[in-house]
């Protein structure tokens, strides 16, 4: 493979996932925290790389193997996504945060599957060299998430303005990636393989989407709620910590050709399903320390799944329907299974609030109407970088070594938020009330750590669900998935056949 390909091809991996990066990790924690989203409301947000995934690739596969050359398509979709994120920074509303997200995400999510099939072009060994061009795009993911935790404020919208830097900066440099014409204009290539649609009558193929699409409805949670997850328990640098994970996917990548010669495909997948199953029960136990070993266990539940699919996918398909296939896969887990996922974490989330709750009015500062609502302890903000406490802190001189009591209550608390064009009122008696259960040694005094836990949801519930259903759906993928390329399966294949029925596995194509 020609080095200077390889080294277009890694520069646009890193580029491609650092812009997601830069967005995904934080915007939980900042929707949260800042703009005081509810966990639908975030779920929403999530959602909207979901409904892309479902409207996009299927026709922008079709265009990039019909129509246009796919390194065109890459950068004029990256260029139009800079200037939406751009929009998206200066956005506190969620109606319109989230018309915002909608169309960048349509501009996003078919440049995975793109990136994909562009790589997929322009090299000979996929299983070997595909892994290693990848490995890139985890760097960038792990690059951007070092930024954000350590130089740039999380909680903000910082990272959203670096997304849409990044993603000015690949859709130049797209334009100097490998020319990548549409298959579908040569008539005289050749079919090598089957349509995505003519595999769907295999049934383990069949097995194989639906497994794709179950799991990663629990999945979603991830992605979705990880950030806020480690903000509320308040591990250290959240989005920084996250990175634990992809340092462990780089690892991982690297041995893919190792595991996949190996394990073959269905052991692969089967275990990255497992290690979503254990990551959530680690997540459950609020144990910091099984917490980052659940971090650390991305590289298994990245890799052994989502790459081992893509490659998968590519060997089973046509060269002229690559993109296409590619676009199905995603529209089958990026767009239905997460799409379901995010509504359904963003529901479970908000299922399991915080225990205590504050009787609180919320009312618009333009028009003045008013609605009741109970609400979790306000937060206690600590000092930002520039040394300024702000929100109840402020009101009542609060420090991270600080505590407060109950009878420090003596008026209804007020908090503004004008970018949000709303005022919150939390009322004394409930809010008093709130504080005294909040005490967990019953000293009459809340600490800053017992404060926070009282706002914490309900996360061992919460982390349950997603690791019974990724568990069932392995269950699933184990006993109906059969990989016919996979020699010891294909032995078991030919065992089980009729003797001279000629029946057996499939020939080898890709």
């Amino acid at each position: 493979m020609d080095s200077g390909v390889r080294t277009k091809l890694s520069i646009m991996m890193f580029l491609q996932y650092a812009i997601w990066g830069s967005w995904a990790v934080s915007m939980g924690g900042y929707m949260g925290e800042t703009l005081e989203f509810t966990g639908v409301q975030i779920g929403s947000i999530y959602s909207t790389t979901a409904i892309a995934a479902m409207i996009s690739p299927l026709f922008m596969g079709i265009v990039a193997d019909r129509l246009f050359a796919t390194e065109k398509l890459i950068g004029g979709l990256h260029l139009i996504g800079a200037a939406l994120l751009g929009t998206a920074a200066v956005t506190a509303d969620f109606n319109q945060l989230f018309a915002i997200m909608i169309a960048y995400a349509i501009c996003y999510m078919p440049t995975l599957a793109l990136t994909n099939s562009i790589s997929f072009a322009n090299i000979g060994d996929p299983e070997q060299d595909f892994p290693r061009i990848r490995v890139w795009g985890t760097w960038g993911w792990i690059v951007v998430g070092w930024i954000v935790g350590f130089v740039l404020d999380g909680t903000t919208n910082l990272p959203i303005y670096l997304a849409a830097g990044l993603s000015a900066a690949l859709g130049i440099f797209s334009f100097t990636l490998p020319h990548t014409p549409p298959k579908g204009k040569d008539e005289s290539s050749e079919s090598t393989g089957s349509g995505v649609i003519q595999l769907l009558g295999d049934p383990s193929f069949a097995i194989f989407v639906l497994c794709s699409f179950l799991v990663c409805i629990p999945l979603s949670f991830y992605y979705g709620f990880a950030n806020v997850f480690l903000t509320e328990i308040d591990a250290p640098y959240p989005t920084a910590l996250q990175t634990v994970g992809q340092l462990s996917e780089v690892g991982f990548m690297l041995a893919m050709p190792f595991f996949i010669v190996r394990l073959g495909v269905k052991k692969m997948l089967a275990v990255g399903m497992l290690a979503w199953v254990l990551r959530y029960f680690a997540f459950g136990s609020l144990a910091l320390p099984l917490v980052v070993f659940g971090l650390i266990l991305h590289g298994v539940c990245y890799d052994f799944f989502f790459v081992a699919s893509q490659i998968y996918v590519d060997t089973r398909v046509d060269e002229k329907q690559r993109a296409s296939a590619q676009s199905f896969i995603a529209f089958v887990t990026m767009g239905v299974g997460m799409f379901i996922g995010a509504m359904i974490g963003g529901w479970t989330v908000d299922k399991y609030p915080p225990e205590i709750q504050v009787a609180a009015t919320v009312t618009s500062t333009e028009d003045g109407s008013a609605e009741s609502l109970s609400l979790p302890l306000p937060s206690w903000n600590l000092p930002d970088e520039s040394g300024a406490v702000t929100g109840f802190a402020e009101t009542f001189g609060l420090t991270a070594e600080s505590s407060i009591s109950a009878d420090q209550i003596t008026e209804d608390y007020i908090e503004t938020d004008d970018d949000a064009g709303i005022s919150t009122t939390y009322a004394m008696d409930s809010l008093t009330a709130a504080i005294e259960g909040a005490d967990q040694d019953k000293d009459g005094q809340v600490t800053r750590t017992e404060w926070r836990a009282a706002q914490q949801h309900g996360w061992p519930e919460i982390w349950f669900w997603p690791a019974i259903a990724a568990l069932g759906t392995c269950v699933l993928f184990w006993v109906g998935f059969r990989d016919p390329r996979d020699p010891q399966q294909e032995a078991e294949m030919a065992a089980e056949a009729p003797l001279g029925s000629g029946e057996g596995p499939e020939p080898q194509v890709g």
